[in-house]
């Protein structure tokens, strides 16, 4: 068994941002701990941010798009997954109009990626049907 080494991260599970140092044996995480140095929470984390880190490398972890054919799921490419997408998307918000879609943002995003999320959807789809879990 190697030794462990220590690496600084973020934790990803909501928008605060708060400071991890995870311990990283054999290539996998073992444990985890709050960075004392880290400016947002100062070494204190969450129930979260400390134990639930198995999911990283997890065998029940989808590597390739799925899509649902014949009442079973494909594996597929990236570019079949998107098209799929947008093919129903378009037909959605053409036979029902605009608001009959509306988006789940995830809090564990960045604001970068929940501006981009409420912009798509009020000037791609045209609905102002938005919401997500900040408030958890």
């Amino acid at each position: 068994m190697a030794e462990a080494s220590f690496v600084k991260s973020v934790c990803g599970y909501c928008g605060t941002g708060c400071g991890l140092v995870l311990e990283v044996q054999d290539n996998r995480i073992v444990k985890i701990r709050g960075d004392k140095d880290a400016p947002v929470n100062k070494g204190q984390t969450c129930v979260k941010g400390s134990f639930a880190y198995e999911y990283v490398h997890s065998s029940n972890r989808l590597h390739m798009p799925l899509i649902r054919k014949s009442g079973k799921l494909v594996e597929t490419t990236w570019e079949e997954a998107y098209q799929f997408i947008v093919e129903k998307l378009a037909s959605i918000r053409d036979t029902w109009g605009p608001k009959a879609i509306s988006m789940f943002a995830c809090a564990r995003g960045t604001n970068e990626s929940a501006y981009v999320t409420q912009k798509f959807m009020r000037t791609v789809i045209g609905s102002n049907n938005i919401d997500g879990c900040n408030r958890t």
